[in-house]
């Protein structure tokens, strides 16, 4: 498949709510969208970097940067490309796994959109639809938190996921537990904002009987997470630490997890992604997908990894209304509390082009 050009398009997506965590607090997403142009087709993919590189050293600037200067032009030299190809010609390429993600999902709907095969077909999906879950924000109040959860559960979300922080976690989570009852899928979820030294506060978490804690200390920090893992009783699960199913496997190794969130954009695309999926089944880890406030577009590719068969858990592939009051593509809405996998060629979906142009701000054509 040749490349004649690929197209940066950044838009600007208000979120119905602020949405708080242990390292900021986001009103709007700045997204940066990668559309990929063959003779045959096209192909979308979503950037999940962050206005500021808080969540990790990417930012959006910094991503369309690389892929400007070094990643497409990269491609665009080909001959020929498919989705592996993209993989072995961006590996000189240190980091940016975001950046390098948003190309290769580009590249893989394109690629699919012209073979007529769906995203989940590709990946190995073993179901039609699945389970989803909700990230709650830090909120201002345990009232607004209760009143949140209420609102969401009524909406038919399975599982529910608190943002904690030092100053706000024992007390929001117990309030949650005993309005809402043992029955409650309920997990945490930390951001890397605890030490080891919290580790005794932490193993009071262990009374609520939650599904999980979500990387409580720092990403690099495995050896501990394993010291931390042998002083509770609620299993630990490991997010911004794993950048590879290479980081998957040491992780399982050192015994730091027991349950692994994979976020595509983390590690550096959704064939990586599929490879942490296949370490973590082969040694009975249990995975779930991570979400990072994506638009419809990322929302599909998610949906897609998450009906693989190792993704035992509801992950954070929520509703498109539970962060925009419209969505770029045609909305995901909950059914049942589960979202049906895309079924299409490709992703499935594709931008509308009339909200696309409302909400686009800036776009650059690079031709190959």
């Amino acid at each position: 498949m040749k490349i004649t050009g690929v197209e940066l398009r950044r838009i600007a997506m208000p979120l119905v709510a602020p949405f708080r965590t242990s390292f900021g607090t986001e009103t709007a997403r700045d997204v940066l969208l990668v559309r990929v142009v063959t003779p045959e087709s096209e192909g979308w993919g979503e950037c999940v970097a962050m206005s500021e590189p808080l969540y990790s050293s990417e930012y959006a600037d910094g991503a369309a940067d690389v892929l400007r200067r070094f990643l497409v032009p990269a491609l665009t030299a080909l001959r020929d490309v498919d989705a592996y190809g993209v993989e072995r010609a961006l590996a000189p390429f240190k980091g940016h796994r975001m950046a390098k993600t948003a190309l290769e999902c580009a590249v893989l709907d394109a690629e699919l959109r012209a073979a007529g095969r769906s995203f989940a077909g590709f990946l190995g999906a073993a179901r039609d639809r699945v389970p989803c879950g909700v990230s709650v924000g830090i909120m201002d109040s345990v009232p607004r938190l209760l009143d949140a959860v209420s609102a969401y559960l009524e909406a038919g979300y399975v599982r529910v996921k608190l943002k904690i922080e030092p100053g706000w976690d024992l007390v929001p989570v117990r309030a949650v537990r005993e309005r809402f009852g043992d029955d409650l899928l309920l997990q945490v979820d930390a951001n890397a904002a605890y030490t080891l030294s919290d580790a005794p506060h932490l193993a009071r978490l262990d009374e609520f009987g939650l599904l999980l804690i979500e990387q409580p200390l720092g990403e690099e920090d495995l050896v501990q997470h394993a010291a931390l893992a042998r002083r509770l009783s609620t299993p630990l699960c490991l997010d911004e630490s794993i950048v590879s199913a290479g980081h998957a496997a040491a992780a399982i190794s050192l015994g730091a997890c027991s349950i692994v969130n994979i976020k595509p954009g983390r590690v550096g695309g959704y064939i990586e992604a599929r490879r942490v999926h296949d370490v973590c089944r082969a040694h009975g880890i249990a995975v779930w997908c991570g979400g990072m406030l994506e638009t419809g577009i990322g929302r599909a590719a998610n949906v897609a990894l998450a009906a693989l068969p190792g993704f035992a858990l509801p992950g954070d592939t929520s509703a498109s209304g539970r962060y925009f009051a419209t969505d770029v593509t045609e909305p995901f809405v909950l059914e049942d509390g589960h979202l049906p996998v895309p079924a299409g060629p490709g992703l499935g979906v594709a931008p509308l082009p009339g909200v696309l142009r409302e909400v686009t701000t800036s776009t650059e054509w690079i031709p190959a």
